[in-house]
């Protein structure tokens, strides 16, 4: 069944049809819809609005359900080749609290992702509550006291109607539940368990099966044991070592930014499970939050309490560099249209070593059962499918960064956080204006006109006393365009901004053609008007650089856990992906620089040989690699 609706005019006959006195200029300004037809859009989008009046009007039942079939085929018409999605962009753009403990700065880490009655729930360390969505894009919180949110590393799992809610504790572990979490409202389901666990997991085996795994030292193991959730939650049995570390041989799991601090031992923490076709995938985070090298590796194996091997491919989730870095403690899931995310904890660490954000990453498993997640262009623009999907190239919508290193003027900046800071592509660095007055400003000049699809606006808190999560804390500005520097067109009001996101991510409804961007402050939460990242995507007006042709790999001999890499400058490119793995055709890794022709990675497994090919990239277009090297 299928409405054949051609024009706004005969949306307009037809729900007048049935007396619901609809004028015509209200479809004046729609638009097409995500996964709609333009011409299916409008009565889509008024069934949906007017279902009541619709109730009202019919008498007969049978027409409602013929609406509603009609619906349906709406719903499922095929994408037309001209709409762009919705985008989203990492940091996740939510509301991360302030800690309640001095210094004064921002955390969620330790993300806990699941899917409860039609929408994602998201759990984060530290928060004073959780968050919802439909999307994947846009999130609710939920502020609650029923729970432990304070703790550390929460985690959740859905049986049945039922949402189960256990967080970190050295002292005593209680396990509560939520029919409805939107609401805030939770029992304890459990008081204590048998022994205390930190940084916990549950996972529900297809058999109904139920387990618990823990651990967070960097000393003891990653441990599982099963739970008998028909009796009191109570251990079946006493818990397995499952994954011990193995510096030696695993150069992810060495500490440092970059792998470097070879005499400290790792935390080994964040377990999460998950089955694929059989094969159970036991992940854990190393080498610790405060490193850019923070990822997620992964064991498999046939039982869910194992034995467990080594995955061949890891980190599964690694993101050393970027504006945003680090990718581990997170989980991994699955989206309403069955594709795999993976949420972790990217890190800044500079106020505090626990000052952290979270980023989302899809997640794939080959055709050998390789676990791996997609992290390069990993802080970029990625489109939220609404269908199942079969790499990242799907998401990726080739909004390039315009805005790298270009110059920024500002009404003033304390000297050591200059301009510069804003366009470096490092959340570590950031501009601070001498004060948090309203007027305050940058403005960013891009060098030509250039096509602006989206803007990234990352706020730092400079010198801020805030503490906890407080009400009526805002950034408020306004966001500006000009082609010469003199006339200038509003892109967003943000004046009256009612949300506390500190990573404000905007597409924009239409693409804009211009030279020069202006952030102007109207009020900040506290402390100084600071930027970490003033980031700008969509199509420079040059072209894409050459191919990088000629690349050295060069293996450590005395430590095989090391490659050093040598390229040839790619004529006009700004930065580079090095994509590699252990197979030519599974270079799944990514390690991006930005400038740079050479740079050593010591995350290898010192067992395996390794494939290594470089993707250049400016604000024009991305080129793949041109060839493929080995390191043995």
């Amino acid at each position: 069944m299928k409405f054949l609706i051609t024009d706004k005019k005969s949306v307009f006959y037809f729900l007048n049809f049935f007396n619901l006195q609809i004028s015509v200029k209200d479809t004046i300004n729609l638009s097409p819809w995500q996964g709609f037809h333009a011409k299916d859009f409008y009565i889509c989008f008024f069934i949906k609005k007017h279902r009541n009046k619709l109730e009202r009007k019919m008498k007969q039942p049978g027409i409602f359900l013929l609406l509603l079939v009609g619906l349906y085929s709406c719903q499922t018409q095929p994408e037309p080749e001209t709409f762009v999605p919705a985008t989203t962009c990492n940091p996740i753009n939510i509301s991360y609290r302030f800690c309640t403990d001095e210094p004064s700065r921002r955390e969620a880490a330790d993300p806990t992702v699941v899917w409860f009655r039609g929408r994602y729930i998201l759990f984060a360390s530290k928060s004073g509550g959780y968050w919802h969505s439909t999307d994947l894009k846009e999130w609710t919180f939920v502020e609650t006291y029923e729970i432990p949110t304070e703790e550390y590393a929460p985690t959740a799992i859905a049986i049945n109607d039922t949402l189960y809610f256990l967080a970190s504790s050295n002292e005593q572990s209680t396990l509560y539940y939520s029919t409805d979490p939107l609401s805030g409202k939770w029992n304890v389901a459990k008081e204590k368990l048998e022994v205390p666990v930190w940084d916990p997991a549950l996972f529900l085996d297809d058999d109904q099966r139920l387990y618990l795994f823990w651990g967070c030292s960097n000393v003891n193991p990653i441990y599982g044991v099963e739970l008998d959730y028909h009796n009191n939650f109570n251990f079946m049995g006493k818990p397995t070592e499952l994954i011990h570390t193995d510096t030696k041989i695993h150069g992810w799991e060495v500490p440092g930014d970059f792998n470097t601090l070879t005499q400290q031992s790792p935390w080994i923490e964040g377990a999460w499970i998950n089955k694929h076709h059989g094969t159970y995938y036991l992940q854990y985070a190393g080498p610790g939050t405060e490193f850019k090298s923070y990822s997620d590796a992964v064991y498999v194996s046939e039982n869910p309490l194992g034995p467990y091997t080594v995955q061949p491919h890891n980190p599964f989730a690694y993101k050393p560099e970027g504006f945003t870095s680090g990718a581990g403690h997170g989980s991994t899931f699955k989206d309403r249209y069955g594709n795999y995310w993976h949420i972790g904890t990217s890190t800044i660490s500079i106020k505090h070593v626990f000052e952290r954000r979270l980023g989302l990453y899809p997640a794939f498993f080959d055709s050998l059962g390789t676990l791996y997640t997609v992290t390069a262009f990993g802080d970029y623009p990625m489109i939220i499918p609404q269908k199942k999907i079969s790499g990242f190239n799907e998401i990726f919508p080739g909004w390039m960064l315009l805005s790298y290193n270009k110059k920024v003027e500002v009404s003033s900046a304390i000297d050591t956080l200059p301009a510069l800071f804003m366009t470096d592509e490092d959340i570590r660095t950031y501009w601070a204006a001498a004060s948090g007055n309203a007027n305050e400003f940058a403005t960013l000049d891009l060098g030509s006109v250039m096509e602006v699809y989206a803007v990234q606006l990352n706020f730092a808190e400079h010198r801020t006393t805030i503490l906890g999560r407080q009400k009526n804390l805002f950034h408020r500005y306004m966001l500006e365009c000009s082609s010469d520097g003199s006339h200038w067109t509003l892109l967003a009001d943000k004046s009256e901004n009612t949300t506390d996101n500190s990573h404000d991510y905007m597409e924009l409804n239409e693409k804009v053609a211009c030279r020069f961007l202006k952030v102007t402050n109207v009020q900040v939460p506290g402390g100084n008007f600071a930027i970490s990242g003033f980031r700008v995507f969509g199509k420079g007006n040059g072209t894409a650089p050459e191919a990088v042709q000629h690349v050295e790999a060069t293996r450590n001999p005395e430590d095989k856990k090391q490659v050093t890499l040598h390229w040839e400058k790619s004529g006009t490119a700004t930065g580079y992906n090095i994509h590699y793995g252990i197979a030519k055709d599974q270079l799944y890794q990514n390690y991006q620089v930005y400038e740079d022709t050479a740079v050593t990675i010591r995350s290898l497994n010192a067992n395996l040989d390794y494939y290594f090919t470089i993707e250049s990239f400016n604000e024009n277009g991305l080129v793949p690699g041109g060839v493929v090297v080995s390191a043995k």
